[in-house]
């Protein structure tokens, strides 16, 4: 999925100029069809997401065998696991330029030892590391703050994002007025409802239990809105408070539409994207929906508070605050005027600063100064 997905493109891109080499886990068909997409060579190697030591020392002396036979110039990781691992491998296998780019901190929600752990294991990635990435200005001072590496280390590349947009793809005069009208159907939405759009992870460090309190309390109050729930539940690593489940399954209103491989549909037929995160690096999400011409209700946490500006293409409410979510909601909801205004700035905004080669270009520039 991360190679595939949020770093779409970008690999082929790169192998107009350089042999790529992709390597993740879930191998088979999946891994296949991204060496496919991306015109790349591919690599399984099991790394799980959750903390295992056993099998986290495999899968650094896979990676280690695998850069002592390639020998490659620059080893770029993402994502906080394979970050670890193949940082360390690439170290030992004495790769000269090893990238790392942040994308979000998990760890910032961790306490007691289980952080002490991660601050840890963090620092030895940066460590490892010649220069960390990450994908937001905000990010990069969070860094700092924690100490976990030098500031020299550390670069935003362009204006954040690990992979920007396409912008040419998410566009919404590409939805057609006759299938927005059909998928709205299928979904029971009347065409005069007002929709709010949450696109993510069904879990607690969304904000997903804020969300779901404050859209109940909204719809009780408003019967001609709907809250459409796109992604995947995980209970077995963040899983949601029961009645927040339990308002999921019993409101009316609100429309789960699961996992879905293109998103651009459900944007075109929703009003306002609804992302109240705790932690971020920068979210694709938000700038997609902009993209598609969406305004957006974020939290205030780096990425979406570089994303957004006040009043221009969304609002900035506090950090798990059902309260301000549902007066912004509320806000939204009641004032068609307000809510216009700020579709018509949100995708220039995008299509200006996060263009997907945009920032593509500026990666490449990094690569050849390396």
């Amino acid at each position: 999925m991360s190679l595939g997905g949020l770093l779409q493109g970008q690999l082929k891109f790169m192998a107009q100029y350089y042999d790529i080499i992709g390597i993740s886990g879930q191998g088979g068909d999946r891994l296949n069809r991204v060496s496919k997409e991306e015109g790349i060579k591919v690599i399984p190697v099991e790394m799980t997401r959750k903390i295992t030591p056993i099998q986290d020392l495999k899968a650094v002396f896979q990676l280690y065998k695998i850069f002592r036979k390639e020998k490659p110039s620059i080893v770029h990781s993402h994502t906080p696991k394979a970050g670890t691992l193949s940082m360390i491998a690439a170290k030992l296998a004495g790769v000269p330029h090893r990238l790392h780019t942040i994308a979000g901190l998990p760890l910032l929600e961790a306490t007691g030892g289980k952080r002490k752990l991660l601050d840890t294991v963090e620092k030895l990635t940066y460590r490892c590391a010649t220069m960390i990435y990450p994908n937001s200005f905000g990010l990069k001072d969070i860094i700092i703050e924690q100490k976990y590496t030098i500031p020299e280390k550390l670069k935003v590349i362009a204006n954040g994002s690990s992979n920007g947009i396409n912008t040419s793809h998410f566009d919404p005069t590409l939805c057609a007025e006759v299938d927005k009208l059909k998928l709205k159907e299928k979904l029971k939405i009347d065409k005069n409802d007002f929709v709010f759009i949450y696109v993510g992870r069904l879990v607690k460090d969304k904000g997903i239990n804020e969300l779901i309190s404050a859209f109940g309390k909204l719809s009780l109050e408003n019967t001609n809105c709907k809250l459409v729930l796109v992604g995947v539940f995980e209970k077995d690593l963040d899983p949601l408070l029961p009645k927040t489940e339990n308002e999921i399954n019993a409101n009316s209103n609100i429309v789960f539409a699961g996992w879905q491989n293109d998103v651009r549909p459900y944007f075109a037929i929703s009003d306002v994207l609804v992302f109240p995160s705790y932690r971020e690096g920068f979210p694709n999400v938000v700038m997609q929906a902009g993209a598609m011409g969406l305004p957006s209700i974020v939290t205030n946490i780096n990425g979406c508070n570089e994303i957004v500006s006040e009043d221009v293409n969304g609002t900035i409410i506090p950090v798990k605050n059902p309260e301000a979510l549902y007066d912004r909601m509320k806000k939204f909801l009641t004032k068609k005027n307000y809510c216009n205004k700020l579709s018509t700035t949100a995708r220039n905004i995008i299509c200006q600063n996060y263009d997907r080669q945009k920032v593509w270009d500026a990666l490449m520039k990094e690569y050849k100064e390396l």
